[in-house]
């Protein structure tokens, strides 16, 4: 179940000129909660991808590792280990 937040944000100065520049007739965006919630969906799609790419490393570096240096676990440690 999504839930809906209001949230308040001040911005000033050139920060507030940034997103005027962004909304309205002459931007890409309707209003400002609409460029917002772009902003922070693309935020979030960003440290998905970074965990991912992270994942994908970590996977690759064990998948190059030596055959010789893998260790035999039995199901148990390995979920004792987790």
């Amino acid at each position: 179940m999504s839930r809906t937040t209001t949230m308040t944000v001040r911005l000033s100065g050139a920060l507030s000129d940034f997103v005027a520049a962004h909304v309205g007739e002459t931007g890409s965006y309707e209003n400002v909660s609409g460029y917002i919630r772009d902003l922070i969906r693309r935020d979030k799609e960003r440290v998905e991808q970074e965990a991912f790419e992270r994942l994908k490393a970590e996977l690759a570096r064990a998948f190059a590792a030596p055959e010789a240096s893998y260790q035999p676990l039995a199901a148990a440690e390995v979920i004792a280990r987790n």
